[in-house]
């Protein structure tokens, strides 16, 4: 996670625990082996790290936010989990593999991530991750630009398919799998599930609003997007992701 968002890793448990749930799909595809060191990269609070783990991996979980990797000490305290940045972190020793799920995008400093990964992995170390692609919540991002915030989109970065795996290639990858995808995700509170979302991940972008006008702001966005992200009696959020497998 990013070191500039202050995480209220309670309420990422709770009304975002989506997040990690969906990111468990990606598990089958690192397919981690007993004894293998796997590196997860932005674990949070430590729940997909936990299940690397249950498959017999020796883990390392890093994040650098003092509040997710505190409840994931707490969570999982057999575990090991460290405070550190993506694009500074030394591994401490090879890995067979590394992991993140909603995570990279968070850090737009993308080619000192990969760069970083690739020297953390054995030769023939396999990196799996999902994370926003192109195109992500952009309903969201323009609604939040016509409510007056100033440049929602510059904390994230979502790339095109082709421009992250040139990226990777760039640093010595081989890329192996990569698609984006649509995938509208359903929040979990019927009545507040767009504002809880909004002032979870985006706080930031309401501070710019002129005025101070948070919860005007919010009221605008919410009356904007309720023909397109309300349904089924619930808010929806459109999310892209990006997916892919790439080896040392």
């Amino acid at each position: 996670m990013s070191a500039q968002t202050p995480w209220n890793a309670g309420l990422y448990e709770g009304e975002h625990s989506f997040i990690w749930k969906y990111g468990a799909a990606l598990l089958p595809l690192l397919d981690a082996k007993p004894g293998e060191r796997v590196l997860d990269l932005g674990c949070g609070t430590g729940q997909l790290t936990a299940e690397i783990a249950a498959a017999g991996a020796d883990t390392l979980g890093i994040d650098s936010s003092p509040e997710m990797i505190g409840q994931a000490r707490q969570n999982y305290p057999k575990l090991k989990f460290q405070l550190a940045d993506a694009r500074t972190f030394v591994a401490p020793y090879p890995f067979d593999a590394a992991f993140s799920n909603a995570a990279l995008h968070w850090i737009p400093d993308a080619r000192t991530v990969v760069r970083a990964v690739f020297q953390a992995l054995k030769p023939g170390g396999r990196f799996v991750a999902e994370f926003g692609g192109k195109g992500n919540t952009r309903q969201v991002m323009t609604a939040l630009e016509e409510a007056g915030a100033a440049d929602p989109l510059a904390t994230f970065y979502y790339p095109s398919i082709g421009e992250y795996t040139a990226l990777l290639e760039s640093v010595g990858f081989e890329v192996r799998f990569a698609t984006l995808f649509d995938r509208p995700t359903e929040l979990d509170d019927p009545a507040r599930g767009l504002e809880q979302w909004l002032r979870m991940f985006l706080q930031k972008a309401l501070d710019s609003v002129p005025g101070g006008r948070i919860n005007e702001a919010i009221s605008g966005i919410e009356a904007r997007l309720r023909p397109t992200l309300f349904y089924d009696g619930k808010w929806h959020i459109d999310y892209r992701r990006l997916r892919i497998i790439a080896v040392r």
